[in-house]
């Protein structure tokens, strides 16, 4: 499977939108990125079932109490994740992705939490599980990490997103370290767009159905075809909502622009998730430029 055409020229026509409007405006990207990152901790740190909160995650990163006890883990899982993720916003520019800096985000996150295992593939004796999904013994793992390392940074023909998925994908199967597979795999998603200059993205909790299963197509049938959705409509979002911010729009709750230009809530909602609008979230809520006209049939592109 590939990504489509359609979807192709959506991201090539938002990109040079993007591109064309960040000019002198890279202090403001960098904000969004910032405020970016509680939400960004709290999908990726759920899906691994944490039970933090959204605001709860955003106290601890502000160093504020919180009104309940918390494993000493879960704080230190956020903070760590948090700090990875400023780590590849500022450094996934200087290099390709590599076996060292994928070991280094690993030591990022795991230490203070599990330092035996932090910074390390898995070795001898240290098998793991995915559901029904047993990774490669241990003796392999260093290998084929290499060996989907060398395909990705030598195909300079496929399309980027189909490259990033096939990664993603492989990586997640491999399942190479004892703890922070699913987090590091997300990170590395983002420090691979930030390489070809796209924005970073959140593949959020809410669609963890889907994003499971996507596992599951590719290990059975070598379908990449639900991943390519998951991250295709993560990336157009997260384009739309720069775009949006650098336009200057002012921004409104969709629900907002649905009650004053007296719109089906189902019709754009389901446009929202789809991205034929270019709705964005913050904080689990759907937002929209006040200026953006839709007509029911207009893409956003």
């Amino acid at each position: 499977m590939a990504t489509t055409k359609p979807i192709k020229d959506r991201i090539t026509a938002l990109k040079a939108e993007f591109d064309a409007l960040r000019k002198d405006k890279e202090s403001l990207l960098v904000m969004i990125d910032e405020a970016e990152v509680p939400e960004s901790v709290y999908n990726s740190n759920a899906i691994e079932n944490s039970t933090l909160t959204l605001k709860e995650t955003e106290k601890i990163l502000l160093d504020m109490e919180i009104a309940r006890d918390v494993s000493v883990r879960e704080v230190f899982e956020a903070k760590n994740l948090a700090r990875v993720m400023g780590y590849v916003r500022n450094k996934s520019q200087e290099t390709e992705i590599n076996k060292k800096i994928i070991l280094l985000l690993h030591q990022m996150l795991i230490g203070g939490i599990d330092d035996n295992i932090a910074g390390r593939f898995r070795t001898e004796g240290e098998y793991v599980r995915v559901g029904t999904h047993v990774a490669p013994a241990p003796e392999h793992v260093e290998r084929m990490i290499e060996s989907i390392l060398t395909e990705y940074t030598s195909d300079f023909t496929t399309y980027f997103l189909d490259k990033i998925v096939k990664f993603h994908l492989n990586f997640e199967t491999v399942h190479p370290f004892c703890d922070g597979n699913g987090r590091i795999g997300r990170v590395l998603i983002c420090f691979q767009l930030q390489r070809l200059g796209f924005p970073m993205i959140i593949i959020r909790d809410s669609e963890k159905k889907e994003y499971y299963r996507s596992f599951d197509d590719y290990r059975d049938d070598k379908n990449t075809k639900t991943m390519e959705k998951v991250v295709s409509l993560a990336l157009i979002e997260s384009l739309h909502k720069r775009i949006t911010y650098l336009r200057g729009d002012p921004i409104i709750p969709l629900s907002e622009y649905i009650k004053k230009h007296s719109k089906s809530a189902p019709a754009m909602t389901n446009a929202a998730r789809r991205q034929n609008i270019p709705a964005f979230r913050e904080k689990g809520v759907w937002k929209i430029s006040e200026k953006y006209i839709y007509d029911g049939a207009n893409r956003s592109d």
